[in-house]
């Protein structure tokens, strides 16, 4: 069989009108692509989550173990009622304080979520993007995308097309290419299952951040 072609690049700049590349996007989407494309702070990786083939190709191209869960950005906090199985008070205090923006929230999953996505553990981690580009995506196939780095798993994130090209190559196929992105560190995750709540990854929003919204953090 002939080797499958690198990966198109489609310039995006987010500041701008990007709907032409959003709308070839979303259609690679919903036929079961993999689509990398920039957030606030790295590249991800996209796929439409009612598509578990698709789901299997986005762990068989980052080489992820399926016991790892990789959480999901929805369009807006309206599409939350669909994808978790309940939302507790304080996750609607959370969201107007952090929202949108650099904190995951992991509710119970929903009976909308593939359970390929939970790595077994039944929750699912949800956030609402404040890159324009990831929220956009979301929007144009009217349902949630995953939001897992652009990476190889347990190797660095990448915060440029190039990178991604380079370390993902014939996996995936199609990068939105926006730039450099910030490149800080993730988003944090944030445990909302649990009382006090648990900090599974620290990113972005710290700890500091949240104890200063008075939010008691195990």
């Amino acid at each position: 069989m002939p080797e499958k072609a690198s990966p198109p690049l489609i310039r995006v700049d987010p500041s701008g009108d990007f709907q032409v590349a959003i709308d070839m996007a979303a259609d690679a989407l919903l036929a079961g692509s993999v689509v990398a494309y920039p957030t606030e702070t790295f590249y991800g990786l996209a796929v439409d989550i009612r598509n578990e083939a698709a789901i299997g190709r986005l762990f068989s191209a980052k080489k992820r173990s399926a016991t790892r869960p990789v959480l999901i950005l929805i369009a807006c906090v309206e599409f939350l009622d669909q994808y978790a199985g309940s939302i507790p008070p304080i996750a609607r205090r959370l969201m107007d304080a952090f929202w949108p923006g650099d904190l995951t929230l992991v509710f119970e999953a929903g009976q909308r979520v593939s359970p390929l996505l939970t790595g077994g553990s039944g929750k699912i981690g949800i956030r609402l993007s404040s890159h324009p580009v990831a929220t956009a995506l979301a929007r144009a196939i009217e349902a949630p995308i995953s939001g897992t780095s652009a990476n190889l798993s347990g190797q660095p994130a990448c915060s440029n097309a190039q990178e991604v090209l380079n370390r993902l190559g014939t996996g995936i196929d199609l990068i939105l290419d926006a730039g450099e992105t910030a490149g800080r560190i993730g988003s944090t995750v944030l445990d909302v299952t649990v009382q006090p709540l648990r900090v599974l990854r620290e990113g972005v929003v710290t700890r500091e951040h949240l104890k200063a919204r008075s939010f008691v953090i195990a």
